[in-house]
């Protein structure tokens, strides 16, 4: 089968009624196309590509201006805020004078400004306190932590190409998970599970095509034909891709169908080990959500109503998709699982 034979149809309506629509325990099973192997090695070459030491930090707008943003990293204390260009700075959330969290310190015409004893953080190097690299891309605030990550460090993150934000409607989701990043790759990188742990929004889901193995990210992915549930037998077909262009995310773009080009990308952030040892992740879900019909700029007109509709869409899955990812690690840590 050829691509454009598996492209899914575009027409004036983006609902399609599904007509004769199968039970949920009656839907082709697909444990036996889910291979471990497949996946374990799709997994390996996602860890093994660069992330040069850069972790999402946050949402964009969820740092604001005049407001200290703070966060443990892989076990390092981050703050963040932006000085007074509205441009993005970090660095260690301990102040270096003595150890007041700089997190809950306010930002004065963009310096930040410890509470304890009021030492000002203009952003630049101070004794005993180095700022972090850090990255606004218009969607997403990433920071770059060189001894945590422990790998070659980049410039810049790796950001996936999505549409522009000015011309999509954006939501970010947050959750967190008793597991490692790799367990939240992992669930990504198993397609097949979509229709039957999430009935409520996906259906008819086939995965078309594997990863062929290639060292490029976008040559190695999963292609799958599925329809979005949006009410009753209404549904939206999409054809889309999902790929791993870093160690700690995972791109779905819509390759063809309504909204050609949206990405949904999810980056596992690992934070600090909770009260008993156990390992914490934050996943980190963009929707960057654009369509080329001319009724798409009502829908940025009305964004802010928007994302928190499309944010509780994300937590849906994740509720779901963070206890699969937990038992995971689970199983991992007592060796009943190899990772």
């Amino acid at each position: 089968m050829t691509d454009s034979d598996r492209r899914a149809p575009r027409g004036r309506y983006p609902l399609r009624l599904r007509r004769a629509p199968v039970p949920w325990e009656r839907q082709r099973p697909t444990w036996r196309d889910a291979r471990a192997g497949l996946i374990a090695e799709a997994l390996r070459r996602a860890q093994a590509r660069p992330g040069g030491d850069w972790y999402v930090l946050a949402a964009a707008r969820d740092i604001r201006p005049g407001h200290a943003f703070g966060r443990t990293v892989a076990g390092v204390e981050v703050v963040a805020w932006r000085d007074a260009d509205g441009r993005l700075r970090t660095g260690p959330g301990a102040c270096p004078h003595l150890g007041a969290p700089l997190k809950d310190g306010p930002v004065r015409r963009g310096t930040l400004i410890c509470r304890w004893h009021g030492l000002a953080l203009p952003g630049g190097p101070l004794p005993g306190w180095s700022p972090f690299p850090s990255y606004d891309d218009g969607v997403l605030a990433w920071v770059r932590l060189d001894r945590a990550g422990g790998e070659p460090p980049l410039e810049r993150p790796v950001v996936p190409a999505r549409p522009r934000p000015a011309e999509a409607v954006t939501a970010v989701y947050t959750g967190v998970g008793r597991c490692e990043p790799q367990d939240v790759v992992a669930n990504r990188l198993d397609p097949w599970h979509g229709a039957w742990l999430h009935p409520y929004s996906f259906v008819d889901l086939t995965v078309v095509d594997t990863p062929s193995g290639q060292d490029t990210a976008d040559g190695d992915g999963f292609t799958v034909e599925v329809s979005f549930k949006v009410a009753g037998r209404a549904t939206v077909p999409v054809l889309a891709r999902f790929t791993a262009p870093g160690p700690r995310t995972v791109v779905m773009r819509v390759v063809e169908g309504e909204g050609r080009g949206s990405v949904v990308e999810t980056h596992a952030t690992p934070l600090s080990p909770d009260a008993a040892g156990h390992p914490r992740t934050a996943v980190i879900e963009a929707v960057v959500a654009a369509s080329d019909r001319p009724g798409f700029a009502v829908a940025r007109a009305l964004a802010p109503l928007l994302r928190p509709v499309m944010r509780a869409a994300a937590g849906r899955l994740w509720r779901d998709d963070l206890a699969y990812a937990e038992r995971r690690w689970a199983l991992r840590s007592a060796g009943v699982f190899p990772g």
